[in-house]
């Protein structure tokens, strides 16, 4: 959408992708108060991560097991509604694939005007294995709020 510089902007449907960590609640609690305040759709999404196919070699010369995505989808499933239980307006989604790549696809279909989510990865987890919050700010087509987490109480 394009909108112009002076026209006021409308937050119609807000996605906030969590995980189970307290940066992540923390941004479930920005986005829980945007939808308050605006009264937009709150859509919450949790990204499962499909099997790496290295993982599904190694497995498959006994060097490990595969985790059993269907049980992992339910357990997923039922986390999240947990999790969505008492926020208004909100609704659970869940996606499966490498994170970031299936965050940016699941926004590009969803019609997000706003995306939050948080970061707190440290600088060797980013180095090794990307930013998620990184990558959705470079990708998403619409603004991505990133929550930091919380700073220890001095």
């Amino acid at each position: 959408r394009h909108e112009d510089v002076m026209d006021p902007i409308r937050y119609e449907h807000i996605a906030c992708f969590i995980d189970d960590s307290d940066a992540a609640r923390r941004g479930l609690a920005h986005a829980a108060s945007l939808r308050a305040l605006t009264g937009a759709r709150l859509s919450v999404v949790h990204v499962v991560a499909a099997p790496g196919y290295f993982m599904s070699l190694a497995a498959s010369f006994g060097g490990g097991t595969l985790p059993d995505s269907d049980l992992e989808r339910e357990a997923a499933g039922m986390w999240l509604d947990e999790q969505v239980r008492d926020i208004e307006g909100a609704e659970a989604g869940g996606v499966e694939g490498h994170p970031a790549d299936a965050a940016a696809y699941w926004i590009d279909g969803s019609d997000v005007d706003l995306v939050v989510v948080a970061t707190h990865r440290g600088l060797v987890d980013r180095a090794l294995i990307g930013s998620f919050a990184g990558h959705l700010a470079r990708e998403a087509r619409c603004p991505v709020l990133l929550v930091p987490p919380a700073l220890p109480p001095s």
